[in-house]
Order: structure tokens, then C-alpha cells, then sequence
């Protein structure tokens, strides 16, 4: 009876306050809440890390930038990447706005119907999607894990194996950002990042997520297309790609010797993928290898970019899109 009365509690809780802590496939238990602050930014009036999404100007060139928490950003509003990126192409002169729509924890699957249900209606000329190598392919494939049937089991679940080792948040609320600071303890990052690993085996390349991956991103084309609007795909590296470190304390952990890891594999798949559907892409893995000799650019055990690696890809990406808006 406690049971049942503490899961119709938990329930009715998440109805009303939705949680990321329990299972759900809709992209809106993770938008932030409306006009609520990140960092020193208050976020818009549909809970998205941008100012107001206002009218479209017809000689305007609109961007959306549709992702996850990558797109979203663990950094202030003006150090985010969409942001900057806005900024670079009106420093050129042109006329071009970028929309952030990055919403944290969603996937693939999501990305598409973010852009139906909320990203046609604003009318946009491209869609620059940010795919993040070290999630996305994983959450294409998505296992329900046996507890999250059950709330008051999702509760307990949160309590003893996630909440006693998380120490940041994704939505960060009216703090001091600091780019220096770690987010997660050392064993969980190299956990998560161990538990990540799984798509540069050179095993499972044939696995069901890089066909999936591959599919969400044909059916956003596809829509797209459709709608006369420009996709450009851009393809996020994780930082066990760019660590030389960390890739060694991942292969120990996970027991593998070189032979049977190939880093670039799911870099490789993708943009053959890509190509195979004439779809246009930037893969910042090589950009970021060769800046990373010598500038830090994700923020110390977390799975985001600092501040640095913003502006670097900012940089990059804008490089790729001038043509478009010139055009």
C-alpha cells in the first residue's frame, strides 16, 4: 500500500513539475523553465538560452541551432558558441540571426520533432544542427532501463547511484560561471565517458545506433528539404576523442587494446552518411586535434566545451556558413 500510494505521489508530482529523473519521451521535461536565469542570462519566454524569437525580416538570413546541452551551453549566453556565431557574421557585415534552441539531455529523435512542432513556424533558412559524437549516435538507440517503470524505483535509483556523485547541474540558475571548476568527481566522468565508449570499437560498427543515427538524420533532411530550408550538420567531438589522457584511462578501464579502437570510427560512418544523402557538414574532430595541442578547450571533467572551445568553434563554423548567407 505505501508503495502504491508513494508511486501515485511521485507521479502526480512529476505531472505538474516534470523531472529529468524519470523516464519520458518528450524534449520538454528538459527545456528550461521560462524567464528562469542561467548563469546571468534570463532565459526567453519559451524556456530557450536566447533572447526573444521576434519576426523574420525578409532579407535576413535565419539560422536555428538545434541540439542538446551542447547547444544549449554550460558557459554564459555571450560566450556560447550559437551566440558568437551571430556575432562573427554581423562583424562581416551580413545579415544573419541565429536562433539557439539547444535543449539539455534530448537526442537525435528529438532534434526532429523540435523542428516540426516548434522550429518551422519560425520561418528559418537553415537548420545548423550540432550532433554530439558522445551521446547522440547512443541516444538514437535508446534501452529503457528496468527501473524506469516504476517512479518511486527512478527515485531511489537517482538517490543512491546518481545524486551522491553529481556535482554541477546542467541548468545552472543565478550563479558565478567559473571555466576552471570541475563538474563531475573524477571516477564519475571516467564512468560516463567509459560507458560512452562503445561506438569506436571497431566491433560494433554495424550496430543498430549508427544506423538509427543516420536515419533521424535522413528524416530531418527530409523535411527540410521539403521545406526549402538549408541543413548543415555539425559534428561535435567528444573530448575522449580529443584527450590522449583520458582515452588511455578509458581503454584500461574498459580492458582494450589499440586494435579494437578505431576514435574516429563513429566520425567516419557519419560523414560517409552524410555525404551518401548530399547533406552539407563541418567535423570539427581534426579542428579541434590540432588546437587542442595547445589550448584546453573543454571544461575540466565535464563533457562540454569552456569558454575557449566556444569562441574556437564559433570560429570554424562561421568560416563554413559565410557562403550561405552571402549567397
Amino acid at each position: 500500500i505505501s508503495f502504491l500510494l508513494g508511486e501515485i505521489t511521485v507521479r502526480t508530482y512529476h505531472y505538474f513539475n516534470p523531472l529529468f529523473i524519470f523516464f519520458d519521451d518528450s524534449y520538454n521535461r528538459f527545456r528550461g523553465r521560462p524567464f528562469s536565469y542561467d548563469w546571468d542570462f534570463k532565459l526567453n519566454s519559451q524556456g530557450f538560452k536566447d533572447t526573444e524569437f521576434g519576426q523574420k525580416d525578409d532579407d535576413t538570413y535565419r539560422i536555428l541551432g538545434i541540439g542538446d546541452s551542447f547547444a544549449y551551453g554550460v558557459v554564459p549566453y555571450a560566450y556560447n558558441y550559437l551566440t558568437l556565431l551571430e556575432s562573427r557574421l554581423r562583424e562581416e557585415g551580413l545579415r544573419a540571426e541565429v536562433f539557439n534552441m539547444g535543449i539539455p539531455s534530448i537526442g537525435p529523435k528529438d532534434y526532429l520533432s523540435l523542428l516540426i512542432r516548434e522550429g518551422l513556424q519560425l520561418r528559418p533558412d537553415m537548420v545548423l544542427l550540432s550532433f554530439f559524437i558522445g551521446n547522440d549516435i547512443l541516444e538514437s538507440h535508446r534501452d529503457r532501463k528496468w527501473y524506469s517503470y516504476s517512479y518511486v524505483a527512478s527515485l531511489i535509483h537517482y538517490m543512491v547511484k546518481i545524486r551522491p556523485k553529481y556535482e554541477g547541474r546542467i541548468i545552472h540558475g543565478k550563479n558565478v560561471y567559473c571555466d576552471t571548476c570541475p563538474t563531475f568527481a573524477p571516477e564519475l566522468y571516467l564512468q560516463i565517458e567509459s560507458d560512452r565508449s562503445r561506438i569506436y570499437m571497431t566491433a560494433d560498427a554495424d550496430t543498430p545506433p549508427f544506423g538509427e543515427a543516420l536515419d533521424c538524420l535522413r528524416q530531418l533532411r527530409d523535411v527540410c528539404r521539403k521545406n526549402g530550408i538549408d541543413l548543415v550538420v555539425v559534428l561535435i567531438p567528444d573530448e575522449v576523442q580529443i584527450n590522449d589522457v583520458l582515452q588511455r584511462e578509458v581503454r584500461n578501464r574498459l580492458s582494450l587494446n589499440q586494435s579494437r579502437w578505431n576514435i574516429q570510427l563513429p566520425n567516419n560512418i557519419l560523414t560517409a552518411g552524410l555525404k551518401e544523402m548530399g547533406v552539407d557538414y563541418v567535423d570539427l574532430y581534426p579542428h579541434f586535434v590540432k588546437e587542442a595541442e595547445e589550448n584546453r578547450l573543454y571544461k575540466p571533467l565535464d563533457t562540454h566545451w569552456n569558454i575557449a572551445g566556444n569562441q574556437f568553434a564559433a570560429d570554424i563554423i562561421s568560416n563554413h556558413l559565410r557562403g550561405y548567407v552571402t549567397k
